[in-house]
């Protein structure tokens, strides 16, 4: 069974909205991820996808990208206006300009139908430990690399329960490179002092660039530490969120060092 912990009594079933046009493919999937105990709510055109996430709280979506009406990528794109929920794309051919379309829209993964099963829950998994914690570091760490300034903050926020495992502990503490502030206890960004919306995704990759400001992290290394992949994964989901995080933080912070990855600057 799939839950979310609360701190109000028993575990919350995970709830998933599924937007798929095709009636057979809508259907399997939902009933193969009901019987991995996910909540799903499915949705045939984009249109009243967006109507039923407007209408309830979702833990995650996952998109078709060819929808009648409103395809999944402009979906993905009026999600993201007022939303940081994991989103999870399918595509039927796996085409290139799909892929990247929709992770230049702020999907966080992406996989090709027909996906198996399995394949399908364990990406959800990784999506969901991804919204739920930040990257795993050994021992307890207050993020307080060489080349960024860390003031303590608060107390050690309590971990935050979720699908799995069990909840980690971080203390807190506030780094700084230049204009950009990033509290690793309170998961919150701020550039000039103004907050910034990042997705889960793009969180953890920042938060684990500024574990290791100036160090080259190469993309089969994020995939694995922000991406949880235990398998090969598409490298260009790697490069399509630094652009996104670029955006946001402003394209000279992360550096692209060619042949080998990328860097945070100090």
């Amino acid at each position: 069974m799939s839950h979310i912990a609360t701190g109000h009594g028993g575990p919350l079933p995970v709830t998933v909205l599924l937007v798929e046009d095709d009636e057979v493919i809508r259907r399997s999937v939902a009933m193969a991820l009901e019987r991995y105990g996910y909540r799903v709510s499915t949705a045939g055109d984009g249109l009243t996808g967006l109507e039923l996430f407007r209408a309830g709280e979702h833990d995650l979506l996952l998109l078709d990208v060819m929808l009648p009406g409103l395809d999944g990528i402009g979906l993905c794109r009026r999600i993201r206006e007022t939303s940081m929920d994991p989103i999870l794309m399918m595509s039927a051919r796996g085409d290139d300009l799909d892929v990247i379309s929709g992770l230049e829209a702020g999907a966080d993964d992406y996989v090709v139908k027909p996906v198996d099963t399995a394949v399908l829950v364990a990406r959800i998994r990784s999506l969901l430990r991804r919204a739920t914690y930040p990257p795993a570091t050994s021992s307890p760490v207050t993020y307080s690399p060489a080349g960024a300034s860390a003031d303590p903050a608060a107390p050690a926020a309590a971990g935050s329960a979720g699908p799995q495992p069990g909840p980690r502990h971080h203390h807190r503490a506030r780094l700084r490179f230049g204009d950009l502030a990033i509290d690793t206890g309170g998961l919150e960004v701020f550039l000039a002092g103004e907050p910034i919306a990042l997705a889960p995704t793009e969180l953890r990759l920042l938060l684990e660039f500024a574990a290791h400001p100036g160090i080259v992290l190469d993309r089969e290394t994020l995939l694995r530490d922000v991406w949880d992949y235990d398998w090969d994964g598409d490298t260009r989901v790697v490069d399509l969120c630094v652009q996104r995080l670029r955006k946001k933080i402003g394209a000279g912070r992360i550096e692209t060092v060619r042949g080998f990855g990328y860097k945070l600057r100090r």
